[in-house]
């Protein structure tokens, strides 16, 4: 036998330690699953790529850096871009605002504009505690200026802000253009079926039908352009900077139903407005009609600021003070005094009447024709009498002659301030129009809305309590329900009956034989 060799022994120990030393080092990490070898190829190899100088010194870094590499991909700290928000849309929107042309000269901006001084008028809603806010009565200001350039309108102001559930209305009220031409066309406008009327008549006389004997009533025309409701232009926009939409013309259809009904604006002009009775439009002609009631009701003046018209004349007899203008012989009104006394301010618009319209029009007066033809067939004592005509209370009527509704004065006013009673502006708030504010301070004035577009209808409606319970009926042996009677109780009853119907008839049975005998 040959010796044994003591150097495989020692060779094949040395080989079982290098493979548990190698499983050692290809032991996954529990935190970040991976292995000391395959990290040490790594950095070998990279460390015979780049063959960096002082190798030593950086065999750390570089070591950090493959571990840097292998997790890069895996874990970012880095967020993704968010998408562009409304309020970013907006801002580059209103950007535009702020941009002046180049083109532009600066001798034609000093000159007189058809632009009021949107700052001043804010300054001073600022003494009374109102107003939208220094930033966006800036952007207003750019807004109606965006707006004078690009309709080419005589005139215009800022009328106020109808809030809505989904976004608000800015609203401008402008003087018409010459030649202003009617774009819409009434909504309420009877469509004539002729071709069908035919059809009726031969179905109803083949079924001896009763003919109807209800007459459509006739349509109350509306107002011209530059007339009445429909004196001024109206633009609207969401927020300053966005387009500007132009308003329909109102008619009295629009405005008789929107006293009847109360709906809350969404901010969407196409959107159909549900209602009872139903609207003869959407929400551009409910806003439409609500801003005529509005200003109707609310927009005053200082008493002597506007003077009755040249064309009046002495037609005072008919009470209607149609025009009027600028006096320019005014020197203002001391703020106290129109603190104090509502007969210091006036109305400068025209009254709506029941009729839907500031001017009353005679439907029974027909045309030459229809009379002819109606004078032929009828008699004219069936003609109905003349209406007689509504009148309303003419321009420039004090405040004070202002009727109570609910038992809540019209108007509200007071001073800005009663410590510095000498620089306080006088302000007017309308109690029937939540939201209707008018200042006063010398020759300057404006009136402003800011508000729901709902008129004010009373106190909160308080159910009433409950009455008291009622108490239950008494119970007594006529109204109680009776036990069911047993087997045994049935089969007595049954028997009892059956004897007393057998005596009955053995009676009956004697009774006769009596009678026979006799």
């Amino acid at each position: 036998m040959d010796p044994p060799d003591g150097n495989d022994d020692r060779s094949e120990q040395k080989l079982q330690s290098a493979a548990s030393l190698k499983a050692f080092m290809l032991k996954n990490s529990t935190k970040s699953n991976l292995n000391l070898y395959d990290h040490l190829t790594r950095v070998l190899i990279k460390v015979m790529d780049e063959h960096p100088q002082n190798v030593v010194d950086v065999i750390e870094d570089m070591s950090r850096d493959v571990k840097w590499g292998l997790f890069e991909n895996k874990q970012s700290t880095l967020k993704n871009l968010p998408q562009t928000t409304a309020a970013e849309l907006l801002a580059q929107q209103q950007r535009l605002l702020f941009s002046r042309p180049e083109d532009g000269d600066q001798e034609d901006e000093l000159a007189e504009t058809a632009l009021p001084n949107v700052s001043e008028i804010g300054f001073y809603l600022e003494q009374a505690g109102l107003g939208l806010g220094r930033e966006e009565m800036q952007r207003v200001f750019l807004a109606l200026k965006q707006l004078v350039e690009s309709q080419v309108l005589p005139r215009v102001r800022l009328w106020g802000k109808i809030l809505g559930t989904e976004s608000s209305y800015i609203i401008a009220e402008a003087d018409n253009r010459e030649g202003e031409e009617e774009m819409d066309q009434s909504t309420e406008e009877p469509v004539e079926e002729e071709e069908k009327e035919p059809e009726t008549q031969e179905y109803a006389t083949d079924l001896l039908l009763p003919e109807s004997t209800f007459k459509v009533p006739p349509v109350v025309p509306k107002e011209a352009i530059g007339t009445g409701a429909n004196k001024y232009l109206y633009f609207v926009c969401k927020e300053p900077g966005l387009p500007w939409v132009k308003l329909p013309t109102v008619t009295p259809a629009q405005i008789t139903v929107a006293r009847q009904i109360r709906k809350f604006f969404t901010g969407r002009l196409d959107t159909p407005v549900v209602s009872y009775p139903p609207f003869p439009g959407n929400e551009a002609n409910y806003l439409r009609a609500q801003i005529a009631r509005i200003s109707a009701g609310t927009q005053v003046s200082p008493q002597g600021y506007f003077q009755a018209g040249e064309e009046e004349g002495d037609d005072e007899d008919e009470g209607a003070r149609d025009s009027f203008e600028v006096n320019p012989d005014f020197e203002g009104v001391q703020v106290l005094e129109m603190a104090e006394s509502l007969a210091a301010w006036v109305h400068h618009v025209h009254h709506i009447l029941l009729q839907g319209r500031c001017s009353w029009v005679n439907l029974a007066v027909k045309s030459g024709e229809d009379s002819n033809e109606e004078g032929d067939g009828e008699e004219k004592e069936e003609e109905p009498d003349e209406p007689d005509p509504e009148v309303g209370p003419p321009l420039l009527t004090p405040l004070s002659q202002d009727a109570e509704m609910f038992n809540t004065p019209p108007w509200t006013s007071k001073m800005s301030s009663t410590l510095t009673a000498q620089h306080a502006v006088a302000l007017l708030r309308s109690n029937l129009w939540p939201g209707a504010y008018v200042y006063a301070c010398g020759k300057k004035f404006e009136n402003m809305y800011v508000g729901w577009g709902l008129k004010y209808t009373g106190e909160g409606y308080s159910p009433s309590v409950p009455p008291i319970p009622q108490k239950e009926y008494p119970s007594g042996p006529e109204i109680t329900e009776a036990m069911d009677p047993s087997l045994e109780e049935e089969q007595a009853l049954k028997e009892a009956l059956e004897e007393q119907q057998a005596a009955q008839e053995q009676l009956e049975d004697e009774d006769e034989e009596e009678e026979d005998d006799d």
